[in-house]
């Protein structure tokens, strides 16, 4: 008889640890329930591996995407559901790894390969078999639809994480120049104060932190440097006040603002399209809110550049002053 392992926690700190602070929300609500408690009896019970995981998620995805190409209704329903099942092992190599320490870079690369080729093999299949069964090439381009608005979503965020770290990483090395200059105080940024802390008021918090400076100053006292703030996405707050306490809203409960991602999209045209025997009208408007929210994160992601820009040319303005 196989021993339990003794060193794996409660299941309240298995979901601390393995859970991400913001995901999807079809993840939040119809996945993790179901992923956090079987990674927890796996780590305890046997001796999986992530990759294991993801190899089985990846063969339940090629399932999916036979019962798909068979094209009647019932087949579609079975797909779906082993499709759901694929993507919940999916989830579960992340945290298994996570909990058990077992995480390799290799592994993070095969998760993606083989979700990127899940999706391709779905899409394929689910059009090929709607094709062969109402004869419409309307299903064809579907396809190419589908793989071409999984690849942009995935590629255009890899683009924008790349562009935000370029932009944080000029600023704390502008800020380091100036601290080497001069005792400056530390460097923050606002989004991350806001993740660490969803429900902060940013009007109400940046107020008493400039009035308690006030006082320290009128006081004469010497006031240790407080860290300096850097807002990459005021712009975009001050256009659109309503965001922030829908985001505050939705970080309470772990879900993330971007509300139709790439996950969102996968279960649009794998899951819901099959279960009501609606394929064409799923992925039609799975791949409109796909779109809608793409362009607005690029939108956001202009705003912040222009606050970029105002940061670095305010380090400016500031050296100028103090030479003068």
């Amino acid at each position: 008889m196989r021993l339990v392992r003794r060193d794996i926690p409660d299941l309240a700190e298995v979901r601390r640890i393995t859970e991400k602070k913001r995901d999807a929300w079809w993840t939040v609500l119809l996945v993790d329930p179901v992923a956090t408690p079987l990674v927890r009896q796996l780590a305890m019970r046997t001796r999986v591996t992530p990759n294991q995981i993801t190899w089985g998620a990846f063969l339940l995805g090629l399932v999916s995407a036979a019962l798909f190409a068979l094209g009647d209704w019932r087949w579609l329903v079975a797909g779906a559901v082993v499709y759901h099942v694929s993507f919940i092992f999916d989830c579960m190599d992340g945290k298994l790894a996570r909990l058990t320490g077992q995480g390799s870079v290799f592994g993070a690369w095969l998760d993606f390969v083989f979700d990127r080729i899940r999706v391709a093999a779905c899409a394929v299949a689910l059009m090929a078999g709607q094709y062969g069964r109402s004869g419409e090439e309307l299903y064809i381009w579907l396809a190419l639809a589908v793989v071409g608005l999984d690849t942009l979503r995935y590629i255009n965020s890899l683009e924008i994480f790349k562009i935000r770290h370029t932009m944080r990483k000029q600023i704390k090395s502008r800020l380091r120049e100036a601290r080497r200059a001069e005792n400056q105080a530390e460097l923050t940024f606002m989004e991350d104060l806001l993740r660490d802390n969803p429900a902060a008021d940013i009007e109400q918090d940046t107020g008493e932190a400039e009035a308690a400076a006030g006082v320290e100053a009128a006081r004469g006292a010497t006031a240790v440097p407080s860290p300096r703030v850097v807002d990459l996405q005021r712009e975009f707050r001050l256009r659109f006040p309503v965001y922030l306490r829908v985001r505050s809203l939705l970080l309470r409960y772990r879900i993330r603002p971007h509300l139709v991602s790439g996950i969102e999209f996968q279960m649009g045209v794998f899951i819901i399209g099959p279960l009501l025997d609606a394929v064409l009208e799923a992925t039609v408007v799975s791949g409109v809110l796909i779109l809608v929210f793409e362009l607005a994160i690029i939108y956001k992601l202009l705003l912040s550049t222009r606050d970029f820009t105002r940061t670095m040319n305010s380090f400016e303005r500031d050296a100028v002053t103090k030479a003068a």
